[in-house]
Parts: C-alpha cells; sequence; structure tokens
C-alpha cells in the first residue's frame, strides 16, 4: 500500500519508519526544501517515550547528540537568581535539538521517499484510495493519506476543515532565534521577566559561539501572516521594547539570526483524528505549542497509526478507529500540560511571578510538578505488534 505523509518534522519521519518496517510503502511531503536544521531543544520522559526509541533503534545516535539537559534558572534585571528549574527537571530523560532528532529519524526509514520543496494543495478520495494534487502541479494516487504537519495542518483544513474549528489559542504568543554568544553563556538558560512577558538566552552546547533566544508574551489573538518574517519580528520589537535586562542585544540579534520561529501557544481539539482514508497524527491531531510533551506523543502515536495499519493488513476502517480507541485518553493527557506553560513562564502579575517563584523554590514543589509530568507520560501500556501483523494488500 502506498501512503502519502505531510511534514518531515518528527511524528512523519516515525510513522514511515514504523510503516516501512510493516512492508507499506511510504512517501513524505514537505514544504520545506530540505531537512530543518537548528531548532528548540526537545526532551523524552519515562518508559513509554524511551520504549519506543529503544524499538526504533536510534537511542544510541540520538545520545550521541543529546544536550543533557538545561538548567532554568530566573534572574532579576541585575541577574541575580530568584528561582531554578534543575536540568533533569527541565530536560526529561533525553534532551536533542529538534534539527537533530529530525535528521535521525528520516535516517532511520532509508526506504521512505522524499517529495521536499512541495506540499498537498488538494485531495479527492474515491472506494480505492486518494488522488493527491500537490502545489507543484504533480499528481498521484495513494491509499491512505497521513497529516503530520503540525498544529497548522494542512491536511486537516483539506480533509476535516478550517483551523478555527479545531486550534484554540491559550493567550501567549512563543519565539526563538539564534544569536551569537557574545555573554559567554553555558549550556544553561537564563530567564528575565515583566508581568506578562518573559526572555530567556541559553548556550548551545555544540557551538559555543553561538546561544538561543526564547521569548513568551501575554496577548489576545493577533492577526499577522505566519510567512512574513519581518511582521513577526516586528511584533516582538514592540512587545519587549523597554524591557531592559539583555533585551535590547537580544532584539538587534532577530536581523541576522538564521533560525527564527514564532506562534501562539495554542491547543488542538479535534474530536476525531480520522475521516476516510485520511488521519491525523502528533501535533496535527492533538497538539500543544509547548508544555504538552508533544514530541514524545507523536512517537508513540506513529507508533500505534502504523501498528493498528499493520494489525488490520491495511484496511483503514478497522486501523483507524482501533488507533484512537488506543491513543487518544493519553494523549489528551499529555496535551493539557500545555494548557499552563504560558502563565508559567510569563505570569501576568508581578504577584503571580512572586508566587511561582516562591513555590517553584520549595522541593515539595518541585517533586510533585515532576511527578505530575512523569503520569502523563507513562499513563498507557505500550502494545506489541510483531505477533499481530496481517497480509497488507494494496
Amino acid at each position: 500500500m502506498d501512503v502519502l505523509i505531510s511534514g518531515a518534522s518528527i511524528a512523519g519521519p516515525a510513522l514511515a519508519y514504523w510503516l516501512g518496517r510493516h512492508g507499506f510503502r511510504p512517501a513524505i511531503v514537505e514544504v520545506a526544501p530540505a531537512l530543518r536544521t537548528g531548532g528548540n531543544a526537545v526532551d523524552f520522559r519515562g518508559p513509554l517515550h524511551m520504549g519506543v526509541l529503544d524499538k526504533m533503534g536510534v537511542l544510541p545516535a540520538l545520545r550521541a547528540v543529546q544536550t543533557g539537559g538545561n538548567a532554568m534558572r530566573f534572574v532579576d534585571a541585575d541577574g541575580r537568581k530568584l528561582m531554578e528549574w534543575p536540568a533533569g527537571l527541565a530536560g526529561g530523560d533525553l534532551e536533542v535539538q529538534r534539527g537533530s532528532l529530525a535528521r535521525i529519524l528520516c535516517a532511520a526509514g532509508d526506504n521512505t521517499e522524499y517529495l521536499f520543496g512541495d506540499r498537498i494543495a488538494a485531495l479527492a478520495e474515491d472506494a480505492g484510495g486518494v488522488d493527491v494534487t500537490f502545489a507543484s502541479g504533480l499528481e498521484r494516487r495513494f491509499d491512505l493519506v497521513i497529516g503530520a504537519d503540525g498544529v497548522h495542518s494542512g491536511v486537516r483544513r483539506l480533509a476535516f476543515g478550517p483551523e478555527e474549528q479545531f486550534v484554540k489559542h491559550l493567550g501567549y504568543y512563543v519565539a526563538g532565534w539564534d544569536v551569537p554568544n557574545e555573554w559567554g553563556i553555558g549550556k544553561d538558560s537564563l530567564l528575565h521577566n515583566l508581568p506578562g512577558r518573559m526572555l530567556s538566552i541559553g548556550g548551545n552546547q555544540h557551538d559555543p559561539s553561538r546561544a538561543g533566544a526564547f521569548a513568551v508574551f501575554r496577548s489576545p489573538a493577533l492577526r499577522y501572516d505566519r510567512h512574513d518574517r519581518a511582521e513577526m519580528q516586528g511584533i516582538l520589537r514592540d512587545r519587549f521594547a523597554g524591557m531592559g535586562w539583555l533585551a535590547p542585544r537580544l532584539l538587534d540579534g532577530l536581523d541576522g539570526a538564521s533560525d527564527f520561529y514564532f506562534d501562539q501557544i495554542c491547543r488542538v481539539d479535534n474530536p476525531s483524528w480520522t475521516r476516510g482514508r485520511v488521519a491525523l497524527v502528533g501535533d496535527a491531531a492533538c497538539g500543544a505549542t509547548i508544555g504538552g510533551q508533544g514530541n514524545g506523543t507523536a512517537i508513540v502515536s506513529a507508533y500505534v497509526l502504523a501498528g493498528e495499519l499493520a494489525a488490520a493488513g491495511g484496511d483503514h476502517r478497522v486501523a483507524f478507529p482501533a488507533y484512537e480507541k488506543r491513543i487518544g485518553k493519553f494523549a489528551r493527557g499529555t496535551q493539557k500540560g500545555g494548557d499552563t506553560t504560558g502563565m508559567f513562564l510569563a505570569p501576568k502579575t508581578e504577584r503571580g511571578i512572586r508566587v511561582r517563584n516562591y513555590l517553584n523554590n520549595r522541593k515539595w514543589f518541585l517533586d510533585l510538578t515532576f511527578k505530575i509530568a512523569a503520569d502523563r507520560s507513562t499513563k498507557m501500556e505500550l502494545p506489541d505488534y510483531a505477533g499481530r501483523v496481517a497480509g497488507i494488500s494494496g
């Protein structure tokens, strides 16, 4: 069976790996001209996340490029520490740069066809398959189409409806970009707050000459062009004007940044992740921009979706409902962690900042926070599909 996957970040390559292992013919279309490099650090937690990575055989490669986790040290305008999250809590069991993760996952699925610099423009499904028209004009037919293309999924828009039906703004925006490390900062992160705003700087473990800036600010939903970098950078400059601390130098680095990210902190609420021969996986199905363990959930969801398709002999009418039933409660549970991320990083009042710092300076509170995160990442038994795989027909 020919399966088209949209998106070459995390869920897409992981799904392609497992589909290839089960005898499917996966192809990935990615709008970027090549695999994206850089990006923020992402982490995996607990035996469920680590178990899937181990089954994929990618743990040695990931451990070779792991960042080791970064302590998050909140400081005042003079650099004095107010509160700190230790590296073990912030970075989970394994932390790597997003670009390194995507590269390793793509290399693992060596029987996957890649279509870079293109995207799905139209889908036409009939009883036997899906006719796909690409933005380039290419037309091809596939047995199944999977959206692994993030919270702003094009596949979801084409097959399920407009984005505003499924994506809920959670009151904050987040941005990240690289800057020269003129301060000699190590791998740990320094974070500074004003009410409703947070700006941080962290070293790059693999390139000490570079550092990563990270920003969060509170705001109602904004209207802007997600493909207009200058407009998004203008929003950042406006929101962080007059902040003090390192803000002027970090904002000056926007123009020369080789890697830039800007988006709302949001949650994807999609009642169903499948429709006909189309399914969603990862952030396209149940994304949370930050704090919802989306990367680990994407890895686990990809494993389950491919496994259920294999167990059903490729019959999506059986596999898709089984996939949603097995993964739905777990994925939506981990997703909830993202609901409070903005409020934690950038409390809206001075009092909120003081209360956050006070609580997070208490060991009992950190232990409780870690336990909640660990519980969310383990509330599912990892199925074994080795003995359940049926014959696959096109």
